[in-house]
């Protein structure tokens, strides 16, 4: 008996869901506050997106080099609406570390 060990081979991650995994730029003063002292720009992304495509998905759009990510999940407040009582949607937020000497601007060109 012989048995190999390969390793699994994955696709490269399709444009149309790399087009997709972003949903937004966060822009608040916290979010400046860290772009501004760290270099680290902030998204809002799909709750099943991975490291390695929010990586893949900012480098494609925007032309810039990314030196890591890192990823928060953000879970809903539970609010009342009039008698009832409800829950908002959970959100991942990915913090993206940019390479020294990059910059993002949310025009889609790096400077």
């Amino acid at each position: 008996m012989s048995t190999s060990t390969q390793a699994v081979v994955r696709p490269k991650h399709s444009a149309d869901r790399l087009a997709q995994v972003l949903v937004a730029p966060i822009i608040s003063e916290k979010a400046t506050a860290v772009a501004e002292k760290n270099n680290q720009v902030l998204f809002k992304v799909l709750r099943d997106a991975t490291k390695p495509e929010i990586k893949a998905a900012v480098e494609l759009m925007f032309k810039v080099q990314v030196e890591s990510v890192s990823t928060v999940i953000q879970k809903g407040k539970v609010k009342r609406f009039g008698k009832s009582i409800g829950r908002r949607d959970h959100v991942k937020k990915a913090y993206v570390s940019l390479k020294a000497g990059q910059e993002l601007n949310f025009s889609g060109e790096a400077a």
